[in-house]
Protein backbone atom coordinates (compact mmCIF):
# COMPACT_ATOMS: atom_id res chain seq x y z
CA UNK A 1 0.00 0.00 0.00
CA UNK A 2 1.69 3.12 -1.28
CA UNK A 3 2.32 6.00 1.10
CA UNK A 4 -0.35 9.25 0.92
CA UNK A 5 1.58 11.58 3.02
CA UNK A 6 5.13 12.47 3.61
CA UNK A 7 4.14 14.05 7.00
CA UNK A 8 1.15 13.45 9.61
CA UNK A 9 0.92 16.06 12.19
CA UNK A 10 -1.21 15.10 15.05
CA UNK A 11 -2.42 18.29 16.73
CA UNK A 12 -3.63 21.43 14.82
CA UNK A 13 -2.51 24.14 17.71
CA UNK A 14 0.39 26.61 17.49
CA UNK A 15 3.23 23.90 17.49
CA UNK A 16 1.13 22.03 14.61
CA UNK A 17 0.57 24.64 12.85
CA UNK A 18 4.24 25.60 12.84
CA UNK A 19 4.96 22.67 12.09
CA UNK A 20 2.40 22.02 9.19
CA UNK A 21 3.62 25.54 7.42
CA UNK A 22 7.33 24.23 7.82
CA UNK A 23 7.00 20.75 6.66
CA UNK A 24 4.70 22.00 3.61
CA UNK A 25 7.46 25.01 2.59
CA UNK A 26 9.83 21.98 2.07
CA UNK A 27 7.62 20.23 -0.52
CA UNK A 28 6.21 17.91 1.65
CA UNK A 29 2.65 16.18 1.31
CA UNK A 30 1.59 17.22 4.74
CA UNK A 31 -1.87 16.38 6.47
CA UNK A 32 -2.58 17.97 9.85
CA UNK A 33 -5.28 15.97 12.00
CA UNK A 34 -6.79 17.55 15.47
CA UNK A 35 -9.81 16.42 17.43
CA UNK A 36 -11.32 19.90 18.14
CA UNK A 37 -13.97 20.97 15.43
CA UNK A 38 -12.50 23.89 15.10
CA UNK A 39 -8.03 24.72 14.57
CA UNK A 40 -6.84 27.73 17.19
CA UNK A 41 -9.16 27.24 19.98
CA UNK A 42 -6.56 28.18 22.12
CA UNK A 43 -4.73 30.58 19.51
CA UNK A 44 -8.26 32.35 19.90
CA UNK A 45 -8.61 32.84 23.98
CA UNK A 46 -4.96 33.67 24.65
CA UNK A 47 -4.44 36.55 25.71
CA UNK A 48 -7.81 38.00 26.61
CA UNK A 49 -8.64 37.32 23.13
CA UNK A 50 -5.55 39.42 21.74
CA UNK A 51 -3.16 36.20 21.62
CA UNK A 52 0.44 37.15 23.28
CA UNK A 53 2.42 35.43 20.38
CA UNK A 54 5.61 36.03 22.31
CA UNK A 55 8.23 37.87 24.09
CA UNK A 56 10.62 40.68 23.51
CA UNK A 57 13.61 38.80 25.15
CA UNK A 58 13.20 34.58 25.71
CA UNK A 59 16.18 33.04 27.24
CA UNK A 60 16.00 29.34 28.25
CA UNK A 61 15.92 30.75 31.57
CA UNK A 62 12.27 32.10 31.54
CA UNK A 63 11.37 27.79 31.11
CA UNK A 64 11.47 25.18 33.44
CA UNK A 65 13.21 21.74 31.55
CA UNK A 66 16.26 20.74 30.25
CA UNK A 67 17.69 24.73 29.42
CA UNK A 68 20.66 23.56 27.36
CA UNK A 69 18.23 21.79 25.59
CA UNK A 70 15.45 24.44 25.49
CA UNK A 71 18.02 26.64 24.56
CA UNK A 72 19.20 24.70 21.13
CA UNK A 73 15.65 24.76 20.22
CA UNK A 74 14.93 28.12 20.88
CA UNK A 75 18.05 28.91 18.96
CA UNK A 76 16.80 27.87 15.26
CA UNK A 77 14.02 30.43 15.15
CA UNK A 78 14.15 33.58 17.85
CA UNK A 79 12.32 36.26 18.37
CA UNK A 80 13.44 38.22 15.17
CA UNK A 81 12.33 35.53 13.37
CA UNK A 82 9.18 35.18 14.68
CA UNK A 83 8.79 38.78 14.43
CA UNK A 84 9.53 38.56 10.55
CA UNK A 85 7.32 35.29 10.15
CA UNK A 86 4.23 36.82 11.38
CA UNK A 87 4.58 39.96 9.45
CA UNK A 88 5.61 37.95 6.23
CA UNK A 89 2.25 36.53 7.31
CA UNK A 90 0.14 39.55 7.27
CA UNK A 91 0.20 40.17 11.36
CA UNK A 92 2.73 43.34 12.13
CA UNK A 93 3.10 42.69 15.63
CA UNK A 94 3.76 45.54 18.78
CA UNK A 95 5.30 45.70 22.09
CA UNK A 96 3.74 46.74 25.09
CA UNK A 97 5.14 47.92 28.65
CA UNK A 98 5.69 44.19 29.58
CA UNK A 99 8.00 43.29 26.78
CA UNK A 100 4.86 40.98 25.55
CA UNK A 101 4.41 41.21 22.06
CA UNK A 102 1.28 41.24 20.21
CA UNK A 103 -0.72 41.80 16.79
CA UNK A 104 -1.14 45.63 16.13
CA UNK A 105 -4.48 44.61 15.36
CA UNK A 106 -4.85 43.50 19.10
CA UNK A 107 -6.85 39.79 17.73
CA UNK A 108 -6.20 36.79 18.14
CA UNK A 109 -8.46 35.87 15.28
CA UNK A 110 -5.88 37.05 13.18
CA UNK A 111 -3.09 34.90 14.24
CA UNK A 112 -5.33 31.92 13.37
CA UNK A 113 -6.32 33.14 9.66
CA UNK A 114 -2.69 34.03 8.93
CA UNK A 115 -1.86 30.75 10.00
CA UNK A 116 -4.22 28.92 8.17
CA UNK A 117 -3.75 30.59 5.02
CA UNK A 118 0.12 29.94 5.63
CA UNK A 119 -1.08 26.25 5.57
CA UNK A 120 -2.53 26.30 2.41
CA UNK A 121 -1.49 23.14 0.53
CA UNK A 122 -1.59 21.13 4.11
CA UNK A 123 -4.36 18.87 4.01
CA UNK A 124 -6.36 19.94 7.50
CA UNK A 125 -8.65 17.60 8.84
CA UNK A 126 -10.60 18.32 12.62
CA UNK A 127 -12.85 16.16 14.37
CA UNK A 128 -10.42 13.36 14.10
CA UNK A 129 -9.33 11.87 17.38
CA UNK A 130 -6.07 9.79 16.55
CA UNK A 131 -7.07 6.85 18.08
CA UNK A 132 -4.13 4.49 16.96
CA UNK A 133 -1.03 4.86 14.90
CA UNK A 134 -0.03 0.80 13.55
CA UNK A 135 3.23 0.04 12.55
CA UNK A 136 4.25 1.73 9.31
CA UNK A 137 2.68 4.92 10.29
CA UNK A 138 -1.25 3.98 9.91
CA UNK A 139 -2.99 6.50 11.80
CA UNK A 140 -6.66 5.21 12.61
CA UNK A 141 -6.16 2.46 10.32
CA UNK A 142 -6.51 4.61 7.15
CA UNK A 143 -4.16 7.37 7.15
CA UNK A 144 -0.34 6.65 6.04
CA UNK A 145 2.49 8.52 6.62
CA UNK A 146 6.18 7.92 6.18
CA UNK A 147 7.01 10.39 9.31
CA UNK A 148 4.76 11.67 12.28
CA UNK A 149 4.64 14.96 14.00
CA UNK A 150 3.50 14.54 17.25
CA UNK A 151 2.40 18.21 18.23
CA UNK A 152 -0.98 16.83 20.30
CA UNK A 153 -0.78 19.37 23.16
CA UNK A 154 -0.80 18.82 26.90
CA UNK A 155 -3.98 18.92 29.25
CA UNK A 156 -5.07 22.80 29.74
CA UNK A 157 -7.52 24.10 29.17
CA UNK A 158 -9.53 20.33 27.66
CA UNK A 159 -12.69 22.25 26.22
CA UNK A 160 -9.97 23.59 23.46
CA UNK A 161 -9.12 20.16 22.19
CA UNK A 162 -5.84 19.41 24.26
CA UNK A 163 -7.51 16.57 26.64
CA UNK A 164 -3.81 14.64 26.43
CA UNK A 165 -4.69 12.36 24.70
CA UNK A 166 -1.29 12.74 23.01
CA UNK A 167 0.45 11.08 26.09
CA UNK A 168 -1.42 8.19 25.18
CA UNK A 169 0.13 7.77 21.43
CA UNK A 170 3.14 8.74 22.94
CA UNK A 171 3.23 5.80 25.32
CA UNK A 172 1.77 3.44 22.80
CA UNK A 173 5.06 4.62 20.23
CA UNK A 174 7.53 3.90 23.63
CA UNK A 175 8.18 7.30 25.37
CA UNK A 176 7.71 7.74 29.12
CA UNK A 177 5.89 10.74 30.11
CA UNK A 178 6.64 12.43 33.38
CA UNK A 179 4.20 13.63 35.74
CA UNK A 180 1.65 15.96 34.28
CA UNK A 181 0.39 19.12 36.33
CA UNK A 182 -1.47 22.30 35.70
CA UNK A 183 1.26 25.61 35.27
CA UNK A 184 0.23 29.43 34.84
CA UNK A 185 -2.86 28.72 37.00
CA UNK A 186 -5.15 30.53 39.69
CA UNK A 187 -4.93 29.35 43.45
CA UNK A 188 -7.81 28.50 45.18
CA UNK A 189 -7.49 29.46 49.29
CA UNK A 190 -9.65 27.97 51.83
CA UNK A 191 -13.60 28.84 52.17
CA UNK A 192 -14.58 31.90 53.76
CA UNK A 193 -11.01 33.39 54.04
CA UNK A 194 -10.99 37.32 54.00
CA UNK A 195 -8.89 37.44 51.00
CA UNK A 196 -12.14 36.73 48.72
CA UNK A 197 -13.59 39.54 50.03
CA UNK A 198 -10.78 41.87 48.35
CA UNK A 199 -11.78 40.72 45.16
CA UNK A 200 -11.13 43.05 42.27
CA UNK A 201 -8.13 44.51 44.00
CA UNK A 202 -4.78 44.58 42.34
CA UNK A 203 -1.08 44.66 44.26
CA UNK A 204 2.70 44.27 43.69
CA UNK A 205 3.88 41.51 45.38
CA UNK A 206 6.59 39.08 46.04
CA UNK A 207 5.67 35.59 46.48
CA UNK A 208 7.95 32.85 47.78
CA UNK A 209 7.31 29.02 47.87
CA UNK A 210 8.55 27.59 51.08
CA UNK A 211 9.31 23.96 52.27
CA UNK A 212 8.02 22.90 55.59
CA UNK A 213 11.26 23.71 56.97
CA UNK A 214 10.71 27.19 55.58
CA UNK A 215 13.58 27.10 52.77
CA UNK A 216 12.42 29.32 49.97
CA UNK A 217 12.26 27.00 47.17
CA UNK A 218 11.35 29.79 44.42
CA UNK A 219 10.55 33.52 44.82
CA UNK A 220 9.00 35.42 41.93
CA UNK A 221 7.79 39.55 41.93
CA UNK A 222 5.05 40.45 39.94
CA UNK A 223 1.09 41.90 40.36
CA UNK A 224 -1.17 39.76 42.62
CA UNK A 225 -4.95 40.06 41.71
CA UNK A 226 -7.43 39.14 44.82
CA UNK A 227 -9.97 37.21 43.60
CA UNK A 228 -13.58 35.86 44.70
CA UNK A 229 -12.01 32.23 45.10
CA UNK A 230 -8.71 33.03 45.72
CA UNK A 231 -5.42 34.89 43.85
CA UNK A 232 -4.32 35.24 40.26
CA UNK A 233 -2.53 37.47 38.72
CA UNK A 234 0.94 37.03 36.61
CA UNK A 235 2.76 36.32 39.49
CA UNK A 236 0.72 33.90 41.08
CA UNK A 237 0.49 32.04 37.83
CA UNK A 238 4.45 32.18 37.50
CA UNK A 239 4.93 30.66 41.02
CA UNK A 240 1.63 28.14 40.60
CA UNK A 241 3.84 25.39 39.38
CA UNK A 242 6.65 25.75 41.77
CA UNK A 243 4.03 25.57 44.45
CA UNK A 244 2.18 22.16 43.12
CA UNK A 245 5.54 20.67 42.26
CA UNK A 246 6.88 21.06 45.82
CA UNK A 247 3.90 19.68 47.91
CA UNK A 248 3.90 19.84 51.03
CA UNK A 249 4.64 23.56 50.81
CA UNK A 250 3.74 26.77 51.56
CA UNK A 251 3.39 30.26 49.64
CA UNK A 252 3.86 33.75 51.69
CA UNK A 253 3.53 37.10 49.50
CA UNK A 254 5.60 40.24 50.84
CA UNK A 255 2.96 43.20 50.26
CA UNK A 256 5.87 45.31 50.89
CA UNK A 257 8.48 44.02 47.79
CA UNK A 258 12.23 44.89 48.41
CA UNK A 259 11.17 45.57 52.27
CA UNK A 260 11.93 43.29 54.88
CA UNK A 261 10.69 42.49 58.59
CA UNK A 262 13.64 44.13 60.22
CA UNK A 263 13.14 47.65 57.66
CA UNK A 264 9.33 47.89 57.79
CA UNK A 265 9.69 47.23 61.45
CA UNK A 266 12.39 50.08 61.94
CA UNK A 267 10.50 52.64 59.95
CA UNK A 268 7.51 52.17 62.09
CA UNK A 269 9.51 52.51 64.91
CA UNK A 270 10.91 55.46 63.90
CA UNK A 271 7.67 57.17 62.86
CA UNK A 272 5.95 56.36 66.07
CA UNK A 273 9.17 58.28 67.79
CA UNK A 274 8.18 61.14 65.50
CA UNK A 275 4.39 60.96 65.42
CA UNK A 276 3.13 58.23 68.18
CA UNK A 277 -0.63 58.91 66.65
CA UNK A 278 0.54 58.10 63.17
CA UNK A 279 -0.73 54.89 61.73
CA UNK A 280 0.39 52.24 59.46
CA UNK A 281 -1.51 53.08 56.61
CA UNK A 282 -0.36 56.55 56.61
CA UNK A 283 3.23 54.97 56.26
CA UNK A 284 2.32 51.77 54.58
CA UNK A 285 1.23 52.48 50.62
CA UNK A 286 -1.51 49.26 50.17
CA UNK A 287 -4.95 49.88 49.38
CA UNK A 288 -7.19 50.50 52.42
CA UNK A 289 -9.12 47.61 52.02
CA UNK A 290 -6.30 44.95 52.22
CA UNK A 291 -4.39 47.20 54.83
CA UNK A 292 -7.74 47.39 57.01
CA UNK A 293 -7.24 43.09 57.15
CA UNK A 294 -3.47 42.97 58.01
CA UNK A 295 -2.65 46.66 59.96
CA UNK A 296 -4.67 47.52 62.49
CA UNK A 297 -5.39 51.53 62.33
CA UNK A 298 -4.10 52.03 65.78
CA UNK A 299 -1.89 55.03 66.39
CA UNK A 300 1.70 53.49 66.47
CA UNK A 301 2.12 54.83 70.08
CA UNK A 302 -0.23 52.77 71.42
CA UNK A 303 0.84 49.72 70.11
CA UNK A 304 2.54 46.98 72.09
CA UNK A 305 6.08 45.69 70.74
CA UNK A 306 4.49 42.48 70.01
CA UNK A 307 1.50 43.83 68.13
CA UNK A 308 3.39 45.79 66.24
CA UNK A 309 5.88 42.58 65.30
CA UNK A 310 2.72 40.74 64.03
CA UNK A 311 1.39 43.62 61.75
CA UNK A 312 4.95 43.70 60.24
CA UNK A 313 5.25 39.85 59.78
CA UNK A 314 1.92 39.93 57.76
CA UNK A 315 2.94 42.93 55.71
CA UNK A 316 6.13 40.88 54.28
CA UNK A 317 5.62 37.62 55.14
CA UNK A 318 2.22 36.38 55.08
CA UNK A 319 1.62 32.87 54.48
CA UNK A 320 -1.68 32.39 51.93
CA UNK A 321 -3.93 29.94 52.69
CA UNK A 322 -3.94 27.95 49.45
CA UNK A 323 -5.99 24.75 49.30
CA UNK A 324 -5.75 24.03 45.59
CA UNK A 325 -5.05 25.24 42.10
CA UNK A 326 -8.03 25.48 39.69
CA UNK A 327 -7.12 22.58 37.75
CA UNK A 328 -6.56 22.14 34.30
CA UNK A 329 -9.89 24.02 32.76
CA UNK A 330 -8.00 27.45 33.57
CA UNK A 331 -4.21 25.99 33.72
CA UNK A 332 -2.70 28.06 31.19
CA UNK A 333 -0.45 25.01 30.22
CA UNK A 334 0.69 22.00 31.16
CA UNK A 335 3.95 21.06 33.36
CA UNK A 336 5.87 17.84 32.63
CA UNK A 337 5.18 15.51 29.59
CA UNK A 338 7.74 13.77 27.51
CA UNK A 339 11.13 13.91 28.83
CA UNK A 340 13.39 16.30 26.37
CA UNK A 341 16.24 13.63 26.36
CA UNK A 342 14.12 11.40 24.66
CA UNK A 343 14.08 13.48 22.00
CA UNK A 344 17.25 14.46 19.28
CA UNK A 345 16.65 18.29 19.93
CA UNK A 346 18.92 18.72 16.84
CA UNK A 347 16.08 18.18 14.85
CA UNK A 348 13.10 16.91 17.35
CA UNK A 349 12.97 13.89 16.04
CA UNK A 350 12.27 10.57 18.72
CA UNK A 351 15.46 8.91 20.05
CA UNK A 352 12.39 5.71 21.06
CA UNK A 353 10.58 5.97 17.39
CA UNK A 354 12.53 6.60 14.57
CA UNK A 355 10.88 8.83 12.08
CA UNK A 356 8.62 10.23 14.85
CA UNK A 357 8.86 14.16 16.18
CA UNK A 358 7.48 15.83 18.39
CA UNK A 359 7.20 19.58 19.57
CA UNK A 360 5.10 21.85 21.42
CA UNK A 361 3.22 21.31 25.06
CA UNK A 362 3.60 17.12 24.76
CA UNK A 363 7.12 17.87 26.05
CA UNK A 364 8.18 18.34 29.11
CA UNK A 365 8.74 22.08 28.70
CA UNK A 366 6.63 25.04 30.02
CA UNK A 367 7.51 28.73 30.92
CA UNK A 368 6.33 31.65 32.33
CA UNK A 369 3.70 34.04 31.74
CA UNK A 370 4.33 36.67 28.81
CA UNK A 371 4.44 35.13 25.76
CA UNK A 372 7.36 32.10 25.92
CA UNK A 373 5.07 29.33 25.67
CA UNK A 374 4.45 30.62 21.68
CA UNK A 375 7.66 31.36 21.25
CA UNK A 376 8.92 27.31 22.53
CA UNK A 377 5.12 26.59 20.21
CA UNK A 378 6.68 28.18 17.02
CA UNK A 379 10.56 27.63 17.47
CA UNK A 380 9.95 23.49 18.07
CA UNK A 381 7.90 23.07 15.66
CA UNK A 382 9.12 24.94 12.89
CA UNK A 383 12.08 22.88 13.56
CA UNK A 384 10.04 19.66 13.58
CA UNK A 385 8.74 20.26 10.13
CA UNK A 386 11.51 21.29 8.63
CA UNK A 387 13.74 17.91 10.02
CA UNK A 388 10.40 15.61 8.97
CA UNK A 389 10.30 16.99 5.79
CA UNK A 390 14.23 16.72 5.03
CA UNK A 391 14.28 13.01 6.17
CA UNK A 392 11.39 11.90 4.03
CA UNK A 393 13.30 13.13 1.14
CA UNK A 394 10.50 15.15 -0.74
CA UNK A 395 12.56 15.93 -3.20
CA UNK A 396 13.63 12.55 -4.54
Amino acid sequence: MSEKYDVAVIGAGAAGLMAAIAAARKGARVVAIDGAKKIGAKILISGGGRCNVTNEIVHAEDFNGSRNAIAKVLRTFDVASTIAFFEELGVPLKREETGKLFPVSNRARDVVDALLRAAEGVEIVTGMRVESIEPGFVINGSIRASRVILAAGGRSVPKTGSDGSGYEVARALGHTVTPTFPALVPLVVEKGHWITELSGISVDAELAVKSPTGRILQRHRGSMLFTHFGVSGPVVLDISRHWIAHQPATLSANFLPGETFESVDASLIAAGKRNPHATIGSIVRLPDRLLAWLAADTPLGRLSKDDRRRIVRDLVDYTLPVVRDRGFEYAEVTAGGVPLDEVNVSTMESRICPNLYLCGEILDVDGRIGGFNFQWAWASGRLAGISSADAADVHR
